[in-house]
């Protein structure tokens, strides 16, 4: 259950996706440095592609979610949406949604790196990491009620889930700024960090998930997930099919044999 460290990257300098591979680690980096990486149309349409192509690479055991330059995603392109703002927010969301439902749907966990300003459209694809690491000078903004409209990318199906309703409408019906720190306070992120270790943190992070039994995490998220509108039954049904899966897998195997490896030898008969 270890990954390579070859290193691999194969973008344009200018595209609005930069792809990273470190061994089982694939990082997805926001590319529109210039525009605090605001997703256009272009840059939402490589990021469903790039998932597209993860949901197919069984090789692929950790996904990490960064942004180019200044900061993480400072929302949707407001030039696509003045153009036309019906048509401009199908095309954004199209692929947008169908990006964030593969990514939701993968084995690997999924790590959101955050640093500078993460607003709307990147706040709400940041919630739908299995893991938030930030900045700890990073800032919050879910935003879209101070442009007049609701929220987008599963923020409202989120939200709810990690802070409750009260605080989740506290947060989309007033539009307000907070901080890293608050973030950690309210279940919105895992940690915040000093600005200076987020790297070398996010990597750690991400390297040990890589390093892990894969299948069991992509069961894991998915019942957790689940577990929200399942009632037990159906949630012990879907456990027991998880687990029948996984004891299929050399992952168990592996584990229960180190397991009984670092069991004092008293115990080793049982």
């Amino acid at each position: 259950m270890t990954a390579s460290t070859a290193q691999t990257t194969s973008n344009p300098s200018d595209a609005p996706l930069q792809i990273e591979r470190d061994g089982a680690v694939v990082t997805l980096r926001f590319h529109r440095p210039g525009a605090l990486n605001a997703v256009d149309v272009p840059m939402a349409q490589a990021l469903r592609d790039a998932a597209r192509t993860l949901a197919q690479d069984a090789s692929v055991r950790c996904v990490v979610l960064c942004g180019a330059g200044k900061g993480f995603m400072a929302g949707g392109d407001l030039a696509t949406l003045r153009a036309d703002p019906v048509q401009g927010a199908r095309d954004l969301l199209e692929p947008l949604n169908e990006a964030a439902t593969l990514l939701a749907q993968l084995d690997a966990p999924v790590v959101a790196q955050v640093h500078g300003v993460a607003a709307g459209a990147g706040l709400s694809l940041m919630l739908q990491a299995d893991f938030v690491l930030a900045a700890d000078n990073a800032r919050f903004n879910l935003a879209y009620i101070n442009l007049g409209t609701s929220c987008d990318v599963g923020a409202s199906w989120a939200l709810p889930r990690l802070v409750g309703l009260n605080r989740a409408l506290e947060i989309a019906m007033l539009g307000e700024a907070f901080t890293a720190p608050q973030a950690q306070q309210w279940g919105l992120i895992h940690r915040a960090v000093p600005a200076a270790e987020l790297d070398a943190a996010v990597q750690q992070l991400a390297q040990r998930l890589a390093s892990g039994p894969t299948r069991a995490y992509g069961h894991m998220r998915r019942l957790m997930r689940a577990s929200l509108h399942n009632d037990l039954a159906t949630q012990l049904q879907a456990e027991a099919r998880a687990f029948d899966d996984c004891a299929h897998s050399a992952d168990l195997r592996e584990g229960i044999e180190a397991f009984y490896a670092k069991r004092p030898a008293a115990f080793q008969g049982r």
